[in-house]
Order: structure tokens, then C-alpha cells, then sequence
């Protein structure tokens, strides 16, 4: 069968499919794989048990429940949770923000392709492009583009912190904001290195985008105020020409695909309208089930004392096994500063991170290569291939077990290089 170019271009091989392909695969056969690729949140006892309670509630009142699975949602989403997450930004963050400010998709992804191609792609008179200011960013993003051509990214500079930590930073000095972008893109914390941009590095992209008169796109899909995965002292920000980006998926609720776009009203009701053309309306299963947590403003807490400490402890518990297990390798952690992965550097790796996946997948143990991590990066950089990332929000034994393998699999690809100075796992 001939499909069209778009047919072409959406059913190609593409990291985001690998990802979720092997993900599906891992979770139908649970029992003997190391899951340590794919975004999925932790199941987290407390916040699972509180969305149980909000779906019991639901389901004994024949009005809501009817209204769950009986009634389309308005295509901006579900104005309920649209006027009560409106409320709570307000009372955080004294944000001028209001209903006409915000609207619900189905997941973040669909958000970032709509956002992506309303900003970038064909233009009369030209095209534009969105410029990702530090690579490597979220694999997502690399192919939701209709156009080729579609990121340009920088590389970071890179900040050592001791014997195997570092920090990626915005290489401003490197960094141009030339007349064909359409918008600016980061994700905070980042997706897949737990970076953090500083507030005075989000501040500069800010200033940056309003000078040139283009959106500034703030992926907040483990930022402030649901679901808090980050652990350093920072305050999400918002002004007229922001994006801000958030997901009830991170929170506990990958499976109800609820993404939500916070934006000038211009934005919302483009967004809005897309919705309205390619689905009808968002879902409405996830605003729903967290419209109390939102309305009580309990959500506050609930990532607080619960899933923000959950996540730190099986940070610093990664790093810890990590040093067991790779001590003597030549390796690298990028500071863990928010969401729930190691980004892993393994530095002058004698094989690519693809070749290592593959390896590592023979084994059961299943991580992302870091090759995929740098759409729009045209040059050539021997980093990309030596990185890998890592999910350790699972349960403990699969975590440790899959970074012990890891660790034997670098060590023996390092040993088939340079024998006398790596023996291979066994050899002695």
C-alpha cells in the first residue's frame, strides 16, 4: 500500500515508537524484564488510593458517573477542572490566569504536536523552525514535526561536580535566535537528564522569546505544582507570551491521557479548535478523577509529603548502586534535580548507546539509547552515542538488578576495546 507523505513520514521508524513498543512488551511480559526505559510513573500506594477513593465517589453518584463516561467535554476540556486548576494557579502563584487561559488534550503529546505545528513548519512567505536551547531534550519532541527540518538545538556546556556527577547549562554564548524560529522549547525539569534550568537561565530564555516576539514553550510535565518531582528550590513562571505545558500523567495517571496547555487566549482557542477538528473534545476521565484534588487545592500536598520524598529516596538509592556497581568505570550521572531518570554518560564508550540497547535488550533489560535525545543537533558529537537514560521509578529489585547488568555490559564493551586495562565481566 502507497501511503501519502505524512503516511510516510508518521509511520517511519521513530525513537518515541521504539520507546512505547517496548514498553507495552515489557508490561504484558512483566515477570522477566528490567524495565528501565519508558516514562511510566511509579504506582505509588497513597496516590493510587486516593484516586481509588475519587473513583468510588464517581461511581456512587449516578449523576457524575453518568456524566464520566455519558457526555462529551467541552473541546477546550472539561470546564469543571479548567475553572478550578484556574483558581489554584491563582492562589499559588498570584498568576492573572483564568479559564480562558487554559485548555485539556488528549496527553502531552498531542499538546507539543499541536503547539509544534501552529508555531513552526510552513509559513506563507518562509518556514520556521522551534529552537530546543539545550540538547539532549525529551524524545517526543523529535518527530511530531509535518515538515523536515522542523528543531535546531544547541549543544549545553557541561559543569563537573565531583568524581561522576555533572550539570548540563544553556550555552548562551553559542546560542541564536535567528528570524526563521517560531518558538523556543525547553523541558523543566528536563526529560531525559533530571536537569533543572536555573531561574536565571529561564529568565534569560524568557526575555529572549519576548524580544524576538515568539512563544516561550516550558515543558512542566514533573514541575510545580502537580506532580513536584524536582528536588531543587525553584518556582514554575508564567507571562503572556509562555507556553506552559503540564500533564496529569506523572502525577499517577499515564492511562487517562490528560495533557493541559497554559497560554494566552489566542493559543487556547487555537488549541481548542484542533481539538474540536482531529478528536472532537479531550477526554474527560482524568480531569474528573483529579477535580477535587484540584478544586481542595490537596494536590499541593499530595506531591509534596508523598510523591516529591517517594522519588528522591529511589534517586539517591540509583546513585548509590550506581557507584556499587560502576565504581571503577569511566562513567557519569547528570545531578538528579527533578523527574525519575539517571541520564548515564559513559565517556569515549567503544560502542554507540544504540549498539549498547541492543545488547542490553538481549539481556532483558530494556533502557532508551541517548542517540534519540537530540533532535535538530546537526553536528557531529561524539557524546550523543555515549549516553543512555534510565527510569528508576520501578520497584527495587528490578531498578538493581537492571543497573547491575548495565554495568557488566559497559564493562565488557570497554574490555573488548582495552583488555588490559578493563578485564570482562568473569575473566578473573
Amino acid at each position: 500500500m502507497e501511503f501519502s507523505l505524512f503516511g510516510e513520514k508518521f509511520t517511519r521508524e521513530a525513537g518515541i515508537l521504539r520507546l512505547m513498543e517496548d514498553l507495552g512488551q515489557a508490561l504484558a511480559d512483566a515477570e522477566s524484564v528490567y524495565m528501565l526505559g519508558g516514562g511510566n510513573p511509579a504506582h505509588i500506594p497513597e496516590v493510587q488510593a486516593r484516586f481509588r477513593q475519587a473513583m468510588q465517589r464517581i461511581v456512587e453518584r449516578p449523576g457524575e458517573f453518568a456524566h464520566l463516561i455519558g457526555d462529551y467535554s467541552a473541546p477546550q476540556g472539561d470546564v469543571a477542572f479548567i475553572e478550578a486548576l484556574a483558581d489554584l494557579l491563582r492562589r499559588e502563584y498570584g498568576w492573572p490566569i483564568g479559564p480562558e487561559n487554559i485548555a485539556l488534550t488528549s496527553g502531552s503529546q498531542t499538546a507539543f504536536f499541536f503547539l509544534f505545528n501552529l508555531l513552526a513548519g510552513e509559513f506563507r512567505g518562509g518556514r520556521k523552525r522551534i529552537l530546543l536551547p539545550l540538547a539532549p531534550e525529551y524524545i517526543g519532541y523529535a518527530d511530531v514535526g509535518l515538515t523536515e527540518d522542523f528543531f535546531v538545538a544547541s549543544r549545553p556546556e557541561i559543569e563537573y561536580l565531583g568524581e561522576h556527577l555533572f550539570k548540563y547549562h544553556v550555552d548562551f554564548d553559542a546560542l541564536t535566535v535567528t528570524d526563521d524560529i517560531g518558538a523556543i522549547c525547553v523541558s523543566r525539569p528536563t526529560n531525559p537528564t533530571g536537569n533543572v534550568l536555573t531561574e536565571e537561565e529561564l529568565r534569560t530564555l524568557s526575555e529572549l522569546a519576548r524580544k524576538h516576539g515568539i512563544p516561550l514553550i516550558v515543558d512542566n510535565a514533573y514541575g510545580l505544582p502537580f506532580p513536584s518531582i524536582i528536588y531543587t528550590d525553584s518556582r514554575p513562571i508564567w507571562e503572556e507570551h509562555i507556553v506552559l505545558c503540564m500533564s496529569l500523567s506523572k502525577l499517577g495517571l499515564p492511562g487517562t491521557r490528560t495533557g493541559i496547555v497554559i497560554a494566552n487566549p489566542e493559543i487556547i482557542s487555537a488549541i481548542t479548535s484542533l481539538n474540536a477538528i482531529v478528536s472532537l473534545a479531550p477526554g474527560s476521565f482524568g480531569a474528573l478523577l483529579s477535580l477535587e484534588l484540584v478544586r481542595s487545592g490537596e494536590i499541593i500536598s499530595l506531591c509534596r509529603d508523598v510523591i516529591r520524598p517517594y522519588y528522591w529516596q529511589k534517586a539517591q538509592q540509583a546513585l548509590a548502586w550506581l557507584e556499587e556497581f560502576m565504581g571503577d568505570l569511566a562513567y557519569y550521572v547528570h545531578k538528579p534535580e527533578g523527574a525519575f531518570f539517571c541520564w548515564l554518560w559513559f565517556k569515549d564508550l567503544p560502542i554507540t548507546s544504540l549498539e549498547l540497547y541492543e545488547r542490553l535488550k538481549r539481556r532483558q533489560t530494556l533502557v532508551v539509547p541517548g542517540e534519540y535525545f537530540f533532535p535538530g543537533l546537526r553536528e557531529a558529537w561524539p557524546h550523543r552515542h555515549e549516553c543512555i537514560r534510565v527510569n528508576y521509578a520501578g520497584d527495587a529489585a528490578t531498578v538493581r538488578e537492571g543497573l547491575r547488568i548495565i554495568a557488566e555490559e559497559v564493562r565488557r564493551a570497554y574490555a573488548e576495546a582495552s583488555p588490559r586495562l578493563f578485564p570482562a565481566p568473569g575473566s578473573g
